[in-house]
């Protein structure tokens, strides 16, 4: 008895697709194209500007020193959380040399990195006293590439660094005014981005970490002590930036 085999071609089995689908996918086109032109054609949106994305800071050079062991820190536990434990007096420092280091780790965000790059800026900033004002020009690039992050993380505490700046010498509001180009664009693009959901908006003013708010109390420092040519350079940049010294 033998066995028929049947040559016939065995259907293919394609993936189910609506009449409706099938229709858009048709339609689509590429804008600026001669289908694009066609009645009912889709073009789709514009693709999204990325104003709001935030960017890759890469390694920098604060971690490089560190890993090679150039700082004279290290780290100490006492009952309040950690802290730097300086190996010479801060006051002694280059400030010319490792301010604008620490200023350059203010893009990282892994531990012990971030730690030491954050906490060692508001050592310096505390006890730099006239040593700051001079290195001031050293600082801008630093702080221009980590607000352009666009990190939330790193531009809250790139903000809380530039209030503590402003107030941790006399003259270095002033010296800042000129600088206003560099610093204030992303402030003007994040000035209203405020965290509005629910109960976080509360925890986050807690901590200090809603951005809108902090972007406004950096403004205000800014013209508390930038002197008299402050708030318009501020206003030239931020428009709807209001005066704080109306009230």
């Amino acid at each position: 008895m033998s066995l028929k085999i049947s040559s016939a071609p065995r259907p293919c089995h394609r993936p189910h697709r609506s009449k409706e689908k099938e229709e858009t996918a048709s339609r689509r086109s590429g804008a600026f194209t001669i289908k694009a032109f066609q009645k009912n054609a889709d073009v789709g949106g514009p693709p999204s500007a990325g104003a709001f994305k935030a960017k890759s800071s890469g390694n920098t050079a604060f971690k490089k020193f560190y890993q090679r062991g150039d700082f004279p820190i290290a780290l100490e536990h006492d009952t309040k959380g950690n802290k730097i434990a300086w190996k010479v007096e801060i006051e002694k420092l280059d400030f010319h040399h490792y301010l604008p280091l620490f200023f350059d780790g203010l893009c990282e965000v892994n531990h012990p990195h971030e730690f030491f790059s954050r906490q060692g800026v508001h050592d310096m900033l505390e006890h730099g006293g006239t040593k700051v004002l001079p290195v001031i020009p050293q600082l801008i690039i630093p702080l221009k590439f980590a607000l352009n992050t666009k990190n939330p993380i790193i531009v809250c505490t790139t903000l809380k660094i530039l209030q503590h700046l402003v107030v941790s010498a006399d003259m270095i509001g002033e010296a800042l005014v000129p600088y206003y180009r560099q610093i204030l664009p992303v402030l003007n693009t994040f000035k209203n981005k405020n965290i509005n959901s629910g109960d976080g908006i509360d925890y986050s003013q807690q901590k200090r970490e809603n951005m809108g708010d902090l972007i406004q109390e950096t403004l205000e420092a800014f013209e508390r002590h930038g002197g008299e040519d402050a708030f318009i350079n501020i206003k030239y940049m931020v428009p709807t930036y209001e005066s704080c010294m109306l009230n």
